[in-house]
């Protein structure tokens, strides 16, 4: 069933045609992924399919009772109110009776008003709906209600935007690079529901690994035509460079064809028949084919490096804390030669903070941070560039100077290196306001590297870089020969450029693991499964729930519910036993190692859910 249409729309903003006369379509349950170069246009298309923007022709078909929503990379959240408020504004009827429950449970004394918010709650089924919408809040830890959203983080902002969507469940999610300033753990989660969940999405984002396990389509505008690919990442992948090499193909035979053309064309006489007229017209198509050029320009990164001494950067008990929040607690490290580490942790475990201590835009507690003489840091930050009001792409790199060093003792003018990041001459006399998102953190980029740093930090860079500019900037990274620190929720990338990680836990604790960020997560599971199977652990452990419970009576299917879930348990950890029994006898063929090892995993998931919905209702009985 189709859900949406776009029909033959074009955008331009002055001179700079973004596209035109795109189509495609949204059905049911697809789940796609807009792909294309930054400055193409992404926002502006979804912009124009939400409403926010106009196209400069064609139309968007919305199916009639299609519900869309739109997370945008900048939420329109009031400030003023409340997450719960925030959460409750809307025409959705299910939210407004289980609010209306909420306050009723609170005022046990008014029987009638308690048994009219019962009887509705009922009637509308809204009792399961209430159960999702708290899992959401919970796996999104937005536990504080009261909390106003001015009081909140940018990552906990975005959180909300998300909550507030997921929980209305629109007919179409349109996302915006969905997983900027989430947490790997939140991203982990969100990858998750979208995957399994019945859900039409249709999203632009970098974050491979999350257009690999969720998109189910991809949908890809390059060099101003629209390609359509029904599969994964690694199918579009595929399929792409297989469309690059027939189209390359039929370009090389045209220029054989075209040479054979232009030779009997220099042949000919004035005088021409009828035939050898259709064959005139033929040879200027086979000329347009022979002299088509892809747009295929790549991003080149080839700076020059300070040399490297042998002293790098050691830290001596370096300390750090905000009130009561620990980052770091005497915390010791030598950097070695070459290193190249990955920082990942929870938001507000001290990821950033930890950046700024070592390049001293931060005061530090107690403890030092030693720098060797010849290291040159080069600091990538989440912020940004900050540009002076007015000022031209050009005038940014001048800054630097209008001649750049390379490597072996070459230079080029400050033109040509914005050529090499795909600012083409006349893009460069555009302000600096005027850049898309993508383009900004290109140029910035270039103004980090071109300080010829030979230590590397760089706090969040892949946020709205393309992923054809991410793939040139990972190679670069892999040639670097210096220092490399990175914070970053892109597990891609993470897993391609670091060999170790420095893993925040939160209460100034930081572990050093050795590998990247998938042998991570590999190690991490394996623990967990390991902690499940120790003997004498009992069947239902202590529960992390924290979001709040609302306590009270059960209705009468919570109550059933609460009575089925412990033999539910029961069997399912038989289920468990059996499966590992099997393993432990070595007997298990290898096709059946998979299958068998994801029923595993699918057995743990379902009594992890049981366990925490029977702490839930118990802690509901508790009030009774």
């Amino acid at each position: 069933m189709n859900y949406l249409s776009v029909e033959n729309i074009s955008k331009a903003y002055g001179e700079l045609k973004l596209f035109s006369d795109i189509t495609f379509g949204i059905n049911k349950d697809q789940k796609i992924a807009f792909i294309a170069k930054n400055g193409a246009g992404k926002t502006s298309m979804l912009n124009i399919i939400t409403g926010k923007e106009t196209s400069d022709s064609g139309r968007i078909v919305l199916r009639k009772g299609i519900n869309m929503a739109y997370l945008s990379q900048v939420d329109d959240l009031n400030e003023e109110d409340t997450i719960e408020e925030s959460i409750f504004n809307s025409d959705n009827e299910v939210l407004k009776i289980i609010a209306q429950y909420e306050k009723a449970l609170e005022n046990p004394e008014n029987a009638d008003a308690y048994q009219k918010a019962f009887d509705l709650m009922d009637h509308h089924n809204a009792w399961d709906f209430e159960t999702q919408y708290k899992q959401i809040l919970f796996k999104l830890k937005l536990e504080d209600f009261t909390k106003k959203v001015g009081e909140l983080s940018g990552g906990q902002r975005k959180r909300l935007a998300l909550a507030v969507l997921l929980i209305h469940k629109p007919d179409i999610l349109i996302l915006d690079e969905p997983t900027n300033h989430l947490d790997l753990e939140m991203i982990e989660w969100l990858e998750e529901y979208f995957r399994k969940e019945k859900i039409t999405i249709f999203m632009v984002t970098h974050d491979r690994y999350f257009l690999e396990r969720v998109c189910t389509e991809i949908i890809e505008l390059d060099n101003g035509k629209l390609y359509t690919y029904k599969g994964n990442y690694s199918y579009y992948l595929e399929k792409k460079d297989e469309r690059l090499a027939a189209e390359q193909s039929s370009v090389n035979k045209a220029k054989n064809l075209f040479k054979t053309e232009l030779n009997w064309m220099r042949r000919q006489p004035k005088a021409r028949t009828t035939k050898s007229k259709s064959r005139i017209d033929d040879f200027y198509k086979i000329k347009e084919a022979a002299h088509q050029r892809r747009d295929e320009h790549k991003v080149q990164l080839e700076i020059e490096m300070h040399r490297m001494g042998s002293k790098i950067m050691e830290l001596e008990k370096i300390s750090k804390s905000f009130g009561d929040l620990a980052i770091l607690d005497k915390f010791e490290y030598v950097f070695q030669r070459g290193e190249r580490i990955g920082i990942i942790g929870k938001n507000g475990t001290g990821k950033s903070s930890f950046l700024n201590l070592l390049t001293g835009d931060l005061a530090l507690d107690s403890g030092e941070v030693v720098i060797g003489e010849t290291i040159k840091i080069g600091y990538y930050t989440q912020d940004g560039m900050k540009a002076k009001p007015g000022q031209k792409v050009i005038e940014v790199i001048r800054e630097f100077g209008e001649y750049i060093p390379l490597t072996k003792g070459r230079k080029i003018s400050a033109a040509q290196l914005l050529e090499r990041f795909l600012f083409t001459r006349k893009r460069q006399y555009d302000f600096v306001e005027k850049l898309s998102g993508g383009e900004r953190k290109r140029l910035y980029l270039c103004t980090v590297l071109i300080q010829n740093p030979n230590f590397l930090i760089l706090d969040e860079p892949t946020n709205d870089l393309d992923i054809v500019t991410l793939n040139v900037l990972e190679n670069f990274l892999l040639d670097f020969p210096g220092c490399l620190l990175v914070v970053s929720h892109d597990r891609y990338f993470m897993d391609k450029i670091v060999d170790h990680l420095f893993v925040f836990r939160g209460d100034a604790v930081v572990e050093d693991f050795p590998g990247n960020y998938s042998d991570y997560r590999a190690y991490e599971d394996s623990k967990d499964v390991k902690q499940l199977e120790e003997p004498g652990k009992k069947k239902l452990q202590t529960s992390v729930l924290s979001a709040p419970v609302q306590k009270g009576s059960l209705s009468y299917k919570e109550k059933t519910e609460f009575a089925n879930i412990e033999s539910d348990i029961t069997k399912l950890n038989k289920e468990k036993d059996s499966i590992e029994a099997e393993f432990s006898s070595g007997n298990v063929a290898g096709d059946a190692v998979n299958e068998l090892s994801q029923k595993l995993q699918e057995i743990i998931k379902q009594i992890d859910d049981k366990e925490e919905r029977w702490f839930e209702l118990s802690a509901k009985l508790e009030g009774e």
